[in-house]
């Protein structure tokens, strides 16, 4: 189409006045407007220069058209009955939510193949979206509500982003403050074979938890392009962060590897966020073997752990800077709590479930730290399954049998 050639040759932030010319003489477009998510996943607020800014802003999870298409995910035709119709199109690259195109067009143009034309557009936007983004700062600008701190800037330029979709799996996160930092790490990478993950405690507020939270994603960067299994990306980033901080500052991860055909998963807990799984209607802790945290001694030597997803799995993995309990110490106060609102999540699309698990952990008694990040993993793909239910897991050193409907505890229930 000549609008992917129009979007390749505007200037990056004449994106969308390319688009209003070339959608004009295609398909008579009366406006075109595009609103982008905010950073706390709460405003959709329209891109325009600064000077003409006027502050308006919908909600992106709210009963109009833009909030419906943004939450639905599904592009969504207003009016019609009239001289003009508007359609609401989701703006999403990967998974990743962007926003909402706006365009009104002459009812008399309005057809099943323009619908199907337009949602293309609106895919080519994202697309054009993402490069732009280097080289202007109209759209981060559109996409903050109110001021960043300077922690939350560093944390929001290294991050790779809220999401990532793929054939195998489906992957949601959201964080709080939005606005500000509570240090988190967050990292992914896909390739043919495997998806690889990082999800890291925040460090705690302010510029100097951003600092260790930047060296150790970009220690994790280095070894794992450099072609370092899962133990040699932790060992590198834990002398990174000895080296500069002598074990004064250390970081709380899990990096984990997910082998896409099988669902094969191996894991390096360095003394790690939680994680959770959901399997049918049984939510429960997935309790590992937890090492010590990244940078705390020097030279501290790492052992990968394996376990196993099946399709229709969703793993939620929550990282808040309070001090968890130890693996195994079950019926914990937090552990009720994030149970209970995992489960009243199970209706949820990926995409939503992170914000609201968030919401209810708030709600709960005692809450949670202020700083938190809850990352939302549905998994697709097939995997092998060992007879009876039975897999062959290796924990640290030592083999054992663990029941695949129970984590990687040995299963102590009955006709399990």
């Amino acid at each position: 189409m000549t609008v992917e050639r129009a979007l390749r040759g505007a200037p990056p932030h004449r994106l969308l006045d390319s688009l209003r010319v070339d959608l004009a003489q295609q398909l008579d477009a009366l406006s075109v407007d595009l609103l982008l998510v905010d950073h706390g996943l709460t405003w959709l607020r329209p891109v325009e220069p600064a000077q003409a800014r006027t502050g308006a802003q919908h909600g992106a999870a709210g009963p109009g058209p833009e909030g419906r298409a943004f939450t639905s995910q599904q592009p969504y035709l207003f009016g019609g009955d009239g001289p003009t119709a508007t359609a609401y199109l989701p703006v999403t690259v990967r998974g990743e939510r962007y926003g909402v195109l706006v365009v009104v067009l002459p009812s008399g143009r309005v057809t099943p193949e323009t619908t199907e034309d337009l949602v293309h557009v609106a895919e080519v936007l994202g697309h054009a979206l993402r490069v732009a983004d280097r080289h202007t700062d109209l759209y981060r600008r559109t996409r903050r509500a109110q001021p960043l701190s300077v922690p939350a800037e560093m944390q929001w330029g290294v991050l790779p982003g809220r999401a990532c979709a793929g054939p195998e799996f489906d992957l949601h996160a959201y964080w709080e403050p939005s606005y500000g930092s509570g240090g988190h790490v967050l990292d992914w990478s896909v390739t043919e074979e495997e998806l690889q993950l990082v999800v890291a405690n925040g460090a705690g507020p302010g510029t100097r938890s951003a600092l260790v939270s930047t060296l150790a994603l970009n220690a994790i960067r280095n070894a794992r392009r450099a072609g370092l299994d899962l133990v040699g990306q932790a060992s590198l980033t834990d002398q990174a962060l000895y080296g500069q901080h002598r074990g004064d500052r250390s970081l709380s991860a899990l990096l984990l590897s997910f082998a896409l055909a099988s669902g094969e998963v191996r894991v390096v807990d360095a003394g790690s966020p939680t994680v959770w799984r959901r399997r049918g209607a049984v939510t429960e802790r997935i309790d590992l073997e937890r090492q010590l945290p990244l940078g705390m001694f020097e030279d501290t030597v790492y052992a990968t752990q394996r376990l196993r997803v099946r399709p229709g799995d969703r793993l939620v993995f929550v990282a808040c800077d309070r001090e968890e309990p130890s693996p195994g110490a079950t019926g914990t106060a937090l552990d009720r709590s994030v149970g209970r609102a995992i489960d009243g999540t199970r209706h949820l699309s990926g995409a939503d479930t992170p914000q609201a698990v968030v919401q209810a952990l708030r709600e709960a008694p005692g809450g949670l730290p202020e700083d938190v990040l809850v990352l939302c993993l549905d998994w697709r793909g097939s995997v092998i399954r060992g007879a009876e239910g039975m897999e062959s897991v290796k924990g640290g050193r030592a083999e054992y049998e663990v029941c695949a409907k129970h984590g990687t505890k040995p299963c102590e229930e009955g006709g399990c």
